[in-house]
């Protein structure tokens, strides 16, 4: 019989079970305790969330409202992607340090996302994975990738371990996708991308798919005065001779003709009612002219070569010059041909990159034929190379001097005629008779834009697009040339914009805005208008410019120092514009990679 003093045996049982269960310290953790799974923290989404959201504010939403306004120097539009790309390198920060996420999904989604990118570059189209110098994958991408990573972590919460990890590479994969599936046309100045699927037709496609379009019969000249090359007679950018209305509600341009053209990013030049261009139909790459009036082709001559560059796309860059019934002209791969201008035949062929050396530059052989008594100048990259006018002969081949793109400009500097290239080297003066170097300049860069000389016999160059304007003094003397530097201004950067000299100031771009600098120190009269990576004309006799926006609309700016005044703005072609404008007589000619059109101005004495 059990008395109280004593436990029955299966309280006995239970007590000694709990003992065992009971830690002689009571801050240790007990059996059972260590057998249960420890609690995951819940992530530390907010700051990925925030990053998030600025990334999408910055990168889509600044360049949208506010592309052109300056913030520190800094257009909207490149604070957008600046400030997006920061905001993915804290987005991956925070991933890395601060989410809380397992360590597995930490590292094993940036190393997806490093694997994904190197597989994604070699399967995007080639104008993604080319684009930007090699970096347009990345710049699009990268942020792209972080923000995948945020909306990922915010909304897989509620999945289980392994749904959330297929979640994760699922997201990854679907980002690189869309990328593979795209191509662009090319890039604008604010960094705007020209996407499209990548198995649709490219305006060059659709050109070519119309076959070839008979030759027209020669019609009677219009009104036109002669704009033999690149920039005009005197490739200074100036029309002389010409006024006209420039009330374009009562006296807007009227259209004559508009035609789809191959790409390239070649000017015009006019003579004799036709003129002449050159454009890239597939393989071939082609000089052709047209009739002024109708815009139909006289002829055209083709060669084997096609060059192509994301940035721009494929075509060829200069543009023809005409001489005593000839037709020069520079492709991008180097191919110098002269042709008759009535009908196309070939007088003589040379190529330019082959008997220089050179190399052709990232962005191609860019130059137009100078013309220099019995020579034809041309520029193969950073080096000069003459030829005889008559058969093609070479003459010289001028001092090297790294990349350019700028074509070669004849001055006279202190009574001397001279040759000036623009290289990486900097500026160069250069004997037309031998090719012999008079002077040199250095500034280091990148040039694409003309040299241009003021009233007084000094220069005015640019080599990059953010080494401002530099006005320096050419002399000869005693001791031989010197050339020194007077002023340097970055009040004007243009970078494939040139600019025009007038009444002691210079007209010309500074990002995407129009301004006015005085020639007597470089310091800035005015900027305004938007119209991105422009080209204009200076009509002299009215203090008139006419600029074609890179987004195809023709403006006119009057073209005096006190205040920045646009006249009128229209829309004229639709497309990415980069080309020169033309006006010869009242007949305005302009282009881009996909179409060109003619208006016909009023002159102002009618």
């Amino acid at each position: 019989m059990n008395t109280p003093e004593s436990d029955p045996p299966i309280r006995q049982d239970v007590q000694s079970i709990r003992s065992l269960d009971e830690p002689s310290d009571p801050s240790e953790p007990t059996p059972s305790q260590l057998k249960q799974p420890k609690l995951r923290k819940s992530p530390r989404l907010w700051p990925g969330v925030i990053a998030a959201v600025l990334l999408v504010l910055l990168r889509f939403v600044v360049p949208a409202v506010a592309p052109d306004v300056l913030v520190f120097g800094i257009p909207g539009f490149a604070l957008g992607l600046l400030g997006a790309f920061i905001c993915a390198l804290l987005i991956l920060l925070w991933w890395l340090f601060f989410s809380r996420l397992p360590w597995t999904e930490r590292l094993g989604g940036l190393i997806l996302i490093i694997f994904t990118l190197f597989i994604t570059n070699r399967l995007v189209h080639e104008s993604i994975s080319g684009g930007a110098m090699g970096a347009l994958l990345y710049v699009l991408a990268i942020p792209v990738f972080a923000l995948a990573l945020v909306v990922w972590a915010t909304f897989s919460q509620r999945l289980s371990h392994w749904p959330r990890r297929a979640a994760l590479v699922g997201i990854v994969f679907f980002v690189a996708g869309i990328f593979m599936l795209l191509r662009t046309g090319g890039i604008t100045s604010s960094f705007d991308n020209d996407f499209h699927w990548r198995w649709s037709n490219t305006p060059e496609d659709r050109l070519l798919a119309k076959g070839e379009e008979p030759t027209a019969p020669i019609a009677p000249a219009v009104n036109t005065l002669d704009w033999t090359g690149f920039r005009g007679p005197q490739r200074d950018g100036i029309v002389r001779g010409v006024q006209i209305k420039t009330d374009w509600a009562s006296s807007p341009p009227v259209e004559m003709w508009r035609r789809p053209v191959g790409p390239g990013w070649s000017s015009f030049s006019v003579q004799n009612g036709r003129f002449y261009t050159q454009e890239q139909r597939g393989s071939q790459e082609v000089v052709t002219c047209y009739d002024v009036a109708t815009g139909k082709p006289v002829w055209k001559h083709g060669d084997a070569a096609r060059f192509y560059e994301s940035n721009g796309g494929p075509g060829p860059r200069g543009t023809p010059t005409l001489h005593n019934g000839h037709v020069y002209s520079l492709g991008a791969t180097g191919i110098l041909n002269v042709l008759d201008a009535a009908t196309g035949k070939v007088i003589w062929s040379r190529n330019a990159v082959n008997d220089t050396g050179a190399k052709i530059p990232a962005w191609g052989i860019s130059a137009s034929p100078l013309i220099v008594n019995d020579l034809v100048i041309v520029a193969a990259s950073g080096t000069l190379a003459a030829y005889d006018l008559a058969n093609g002969t070479p003459r010289w081949t001028g001092p090297t001097g790294g990349t350019s793109y700028s074509s070669p400009q004849l001055l006279t500097v202190g009574g001397v005629p001279q040759v000036v290239l623009l290289n990486a080297d900097g500026a160069k003066g250069i004997s037309p008779t031998d090719g012999s170097r008079l002077w040199e300049h250095a500034w280091p860069g990148v040039p694409i834009v003309q040299p241009n000389i003021t009233a007084d016999g000094d220069m005015l160059i640019a080599v990059s697009e953010s080494s401002g304007t530099r006005r320096i003094g050419v002399a000869q003397g005693a001791n031989g040339w010197t050339a020194q530097e007077r002023w340097t201004s970055e009040e004007m950067n243009p970078y494939f914009n040139d600019f025009v000299i007038h009444k002691g100031h210079a007209y010309g771009f500074n990002g995407n805005s129009l301004v006015c600098i005085d020639l007597a120190n470089g310091a800035r009269n005015w900027r305004g208008g938007g119209y991105g990576n422009g080209q204009l004309v200076l009509l002299a006799d009215q203090d008139l410019l006419v600029v074609l926006s890179e987004q195809g609309e023709l403006a006119l700016v009057k073209a005096v120092n006190d205040q920045f005044t646009e006249l009128g703005r229209r829309q004229a072609i639709k497309g990415k514009t980069w080309n020169h404008p033309v006006l010869a007589g009242d007949v305005l000619l302009v282009r881009n990679s996909e179409e060109m059109a003619a208006f016909r101005l009023s002159l102002a004495s009618r």
